[in-house]
Parts: structure tokens; C-alpha cells; sequence
């Protein structure tokens, strides 16, 4: 289990002393003992007493001033290591260290020093976190923007569908997944029979509320990977993944159904012709060769008497079953 914080910091003190003393004793201490150990086992027998007294009392005087000198480093050393672990005892059991403030020796310096840098990094330790916090905020403001400022691009205002921009972006995907893995698809094209009538007749507001209605039946009655864009004015695009010419066809005939048995909002029927074209039968250079097959098919079903389902055919449209309406 790991040790905490506090219970590190008198450790930590300890060990600081432990190392002070040590580096007192190889530094000092060892060398005397081995200095006075060659004084008084080589060199001392080797003078004459006689001869040489003042140099051999001078010599003791050296080793014996050498020997108090050290010692009074060793108080004071000792003095600062105990200081040291007793600041790591009190920062751990969190206490004020304004009983070694007050003192006028070197503890009391080295204490005032140690509260004045545990309070400049307690004041860093804030500003860190503050900006950190501020930097979060940024951060997920920025995320929200990116998203709003995607949907503002990619999404129609009016019916919330994708626009024109996100299907040209995703036809050019399947095109390129097309070459190179020769996975079908297809495009349908869906124009509102008499939409301007509802404009004229209702207003604008009755209009929109139209096109959202249509949006929502296409995006309930299809699959999620298909890309469902409102083209423009009453035309809704559907991108369809993974789909097949015939299967095209039957999912057109079936919105097809859907629209013209739908209770508007407004009260009054509508009705909606489709046109059909895919990958690889109809086009396989661009999207938008795609999408003008999709549209020429489109016209056809239009002069075909409209609520009609047609597949493109190059110089003839290739019509699907007609429903009368009341």
C-alpha cells in the first residue's frame, strides 16, 4: 500500500539528518583519524623530543584545535539536521511552524524560510489549478462550437435534414469505395407534386412545416446509414448504402406510399415523384454525374404524370406504376 504524503515528509526529514551527519564524518571526521594516525604512528616517533620539542607540542596544539573545531561543526550541523526533521514532523502533522519562527537561531531562519516556500507553492499550486480549470472551460467551449459551427455546415436549417454540401462530400466516399471495392449504390431523387400550391394557398410557415413533415417520414422509413439531404427547395436526395438498383426501386415505390397516405398537417394530400439512379449501371465518374442521371430520371417521372417512381435510362426514362389520387 503506498505511503502517504504525510507520512513521507518526517521520513524524508530524517533521512536529510542522517545524510548531513554522514557526509560530516567522511568529510572531517574520517580524514582527522587517519591524520592523526600517521602523525602520532610515523612522524612523531621519527622527531627528537629533545631536539624538535617546540615542532611535536605545536603538533599536538594543531590536532587537539582541529579536533574542537570539529566538534563545534558538529553542533552546529547537528543543531540544523535536528531543525530539518523537526520542520518535516510538523508539515506532516500539519502544523504552524511560527513555534520555530520565533526562535533567533539558525532554526528559526531556516523555518521562516521553509513557511515562506511552502506558501509560495501553496500559492502556485491555486493559480496551476485555476488555470487548469479555466483551460477545461475553454476546452469544452470549444468542443460545443466545433459541433454547432458542423451542424451550421452540414445541416439544413429549415427541416434539419444534411444539405447539399454533406451529400456531394458523401457521394464522392461511395464513388471512391465503389472503385475500389465495387460495392453498389444508388441515389434517389424525391420533388414534392404541387408544392408551391401549399406555399401559395397555406404560406410559407404551412410550406416549411411540409418539408419537415416529408424529412421525418424519410428518416423513420429508412436505414441509418443511408444519407437523407434536403437538395433544395422541395427536393429531398437519399443516399443509399449498400443498394442495388432494384433495390432502389422498391425502396423509392415504398416512399412513394408513404407520401401520398400521409395526414399533413395542413390538412390536404400531397404527392411526390422519385428518380433513380446507381453505381455502377448509371454513372461511376463523379457524384455529380450521379446526381444529374438521378435528375434526368427525375424529369421523367414528371412528364410521366408525376407520383411516379422512374430509373434512369440514357435517352428514356424507364417508368414505374402510377397511383391516382383523390
Amino acid at each position: 500500500m503506498p505511503t502517504s504524503r504525510s507520512g513521507r515528509a518526517p521520513f524524508s526529514g530524517h533521512r536529510i539528518k542522517r545524510k548531513i551527519i554522514l557526509a560530516l564524518v567522511l568529510s572531517s571526521i574520517i580524514p582527522l583519524m587517519l591524520l592523526t594516525y600517521v602523525l602520532f604512528a610515523y612522524l612523531l616517533p621519527r622527531l627528537d623530543p629533545e631536539q624538535h620539542g617546540a615542532q611535536v607540542t605545536a603538533l599536538h596544539a594543531l590536532v587537539a584545535f582541529t579536533v574542537l573545531l570539529i566538534a563545534g561543526g558538529l553542533c552546529v550541523i547537528w543543531d540544523v539536521a535536528t531543525a530539518v526533521a523537526r520542520a518535516a514532523e510538523a508539515a506532516a502533522a500539519a502544523r504552524p511552524l511560527g513555534e520555530f519562527e520565533d526562535r533567533l537561531d539558525e532554526v528559526g531562519t531556516l523555518a521562516s524560510s521553509l513557511s515562506r516556500m511552502l506558501s509560495t507553492i501553496d500559492q502556485q499550486t491555486s493559480e496551476i489549478n485555476a488555470f487548469a480549470a479555466r483551460l477545461d472551460t475553454a476546452h469544452n467551449e470549444l468542443e460545443v462550437a466545433n459541433t454547432r459551427l458542423k451542424n451550421l455546415s452540414f445541416k439544413d436549417d429549415v427541416t434539419g435534414l444534411y444539405n447539399r454540401r454533406l451529400l456531394l462530400f458523401r457521394l464522392e466516399e461511395e464513388i471512391s469505395r465503389y472503385l475500389r471495392f465495387n460495392h453498389p449504390a444508388a441515389v434517389v431523387l424525391l420533388d414534392l407534386d404541387g408544392f408551391k400550391d401549399i406555399n401559395d394557398s397555406l404560406g410559407h410557415a404551412a410550406g416549411d412545416a411540409t418539408l419537415r413533415e416529408v424529412g421525418q417520414l424519410l428518416l423513420k422509413h429508412s436505414r441509418g446509414m443511408n444519407v437523407i439531404a434536403r437538395y433544395g427547395g422541395d427536393e429531398f436526395a437519399i443516399l443509399l448504402v449498400e443498394t442495388s438498383k432494384s433495390s432502389a426501386r422498391l425502396y423509392a415505390e415504398r416512399m412513394r406510399q408513404l407520401v401520398s397516405a400521409c395526414a399533413f398537417s395542413h390538412g390536404r394530400r400531397l404527392t411526390a415523384s422519385f428518380g433513380i439512379a446507381s453505381l455502377p449501371e448509371d454513372a461511376t465518374a463523379s457524384g455529380d454525374d450521379l446526381l444529374r442521371a438521378a435528375d434526368e430520371a427525375l424529369y421523367a417521372a414528371k412528364r410521366a404524370g408525376k407520383n411516379v417512381v422512374a430509373g434512369y435510362e440514357p435517352g428514356a426514362a424507364e417508368l414505374g406504376t402510377k397511383e391516382k389520387v383523390d
